[in-house]
């Protein structure tokens, strides 16, 4: 299974576990049922995590597999005569393997042994056992000639490297799939002073005002947490309210609003904001994360296409788009997304770029973004809407402007970042630091007759 394929669904009737099993199957049955779901396209991988948060082993072997899948799905099909197979449960219990003895300091014995017992475990399986056994054995025999060197895009399906080749070129998508190996770094947003902030937590004062953490310990334990000075938000992510240039008690509606990083910045900067989503349980989320940082904003639960109200003074929208800016965070996305999701995506994008339009104010702002490094889904977007709208206008961004450098702006203005940027920061000490921000297009647009800055 390989570039996009995508497995039937896996198997659930598995045998109850006995109290007296191996120590670590159940962390690896865990692990290999999450992939599973994954590569069925039954639940993100963070979803089918869920609810082993305390087992870091899970995460690890999950994450890991998705991480180096590129690799692994290689490494496995150079060493089976007829192929990966394609059923989700063989292909996890296979991959979760592979990612042990390969990139995990596992003993490979315990890889192999529990992989092979989970087989047994499995009537779709059981007769597979002996042939889960016999090739992560030659992968643990083999694993010094597999493993240098190892090419970054080898992890990337086939239809996703290729298309930013095109977009991007052969070197660019060689840093973006490294970033993407040396995971995601954990920026703060301030709910005041960010230099005070970088302080308390031990952290680095980007130059765009987010806050680099360089203490890998629980957000929970960080301090000034219960006092709510501060959420989790990407250095990235922060930006769009940013350029959206919030003022004190300017009527804004963020659209597509939770999980609330961006409302809660908007709330910060003493705006009246309206925030909308779809999803009563995301809204949930958004209530308790204003709760805990002491702001306040109206949340609307509606479906943002049929929502009709006065028009606003700024809107923000953070579009549903591919998420292929955040593979960093989400190893699992390449494998379950398709150029057919790109396209589907898209077009919703455009209906609802023309919605927010209408519930901007002659003279007020809109601020359009996606994490995605799709040019379908960012520049081209925007094009096509300046196009459609003639009283809109683009209001580009200088370089230097919320602290962002030039490297990070498109010709036209807009804000294009891309995970292999930033591989350092002024101050940047040499341990702990992680470099990189998640891939972002936002761009801000102005209708007819508003003013262009303040």
């Amino acid at each position: 299974m390989r570039a996009g394929a995508r497995p039937g669904r896996p198997d659930q009737k598995r045998r109850p576990s006995s109290p007296a099993e191996a120590p670590g199957l159940a962390e690896r049955r865990a692990a290999a049922k999450a992939v599973a779901a994954t590569l069925a396209r039954e639940a993100t991988l963070d979803e089918a995590l869920a609810g082993h948060g305390d087992q870091p082993l899970v995460r690890a072997i999950a994450v890991t597999t998705f991480r180096h899948l590129g690799t692994i799905l290689d490494v496995l099909a150079e060493r089976m005569e007829r192929g990966v197979p394609k059923e989700p449960g063989t292909v996890a219990i296979l991959a979760t393997g592979a990612a042990q003895v390969l990139f995990l300091d596992v003993a490979d014995h315990a890889a192999v042994d529990l992989s092979v017992r989970l087989a047994r475990e499995d009537r779709r399986t059981q007769h597979l056992a002996g042939m889960v056994n016999a090739v992560l054995r030659r992968i643990a025999r083999e694993r010094e000639e597999i493993l240098p060197p190892l090419s970054a895009t080898a992890e990337l399906p086939e239809w996703l490297a290729v298309r930013w080749r095109e977009a991007y070129g052969q070197e660019r998508v060689a840093a973006i799939a490294a970033a993407h190996a040396g995971g995601a770094a954990l920026d703060l947003t301030a709910k005041g002073d960010a230099t005070a902030l970088a302080e308390s937590v031990g952290g680095v004062l980007l130059p765009t005002g987010s806050v680099r953490v360089l203490d890998r310990r629980p957000v929970s334990e960080l301090p000034g947490y219960r006092d709510g000075t501060f959420w989790v938000q990407d250095a990235a992510a922060a930006l769009p309210a940013r350029l959206l240039r919030p003022q004190e008690g300017e009527r804004i509606l963020d659209l597509c609003a939770a999980p609330g990083g961006k409302t809660a910045q908007l709330a910060a900067a003493g705006a009246r904001v309206t925030a909308l989503d779809r999803s009563e349980a995301r809204l949930e989320r958004l209530h308790d994360n204003l709760g805990r940082l002491g702001l306040e904003a109206e949340i609307v639960c509606a479906d943002a296409l049929a929502y009709q109200e006065e028009p606003f003074d700024a809107v923000l929208l953070d579009a549903p788009c591919s998420a292929t800016g955040t593979i960093r965070r989400h190893p699992d996305l390449p494998w379950t997304k398709s150029e057919a999701d790109i396209r589907t995506l898209a077009a919703v994008q455009v209906r609802m770029l023309d919605r927010a339009a209408r519930l901007v104010r002659p003279g007020g702002r809109l601020v359009y973004c996606v994490c995605s490094l799709e040019p379908e889904e960012g520049e081209q977007q925007v094009r096509a809407f300046l196009a459609r709208h003639a009283d809109f206008t683009r209001i580009p961004l200088a370089p230097g402007e919320h602290g962002i450098a030039a490297e990070l702006l498109t010709g036209e203005g807009d804000l294009r970042t891309v995970p292999d940027h930033w591989p350092d920061a002024p101050g940047a000490p040499a341990e702990g630091w992680r470099p990189g921000l998640d891939g972002f297009y936002a761009a801000c647009l102005a209708r007819a007759g508003s003013p262009v800055s303040g």
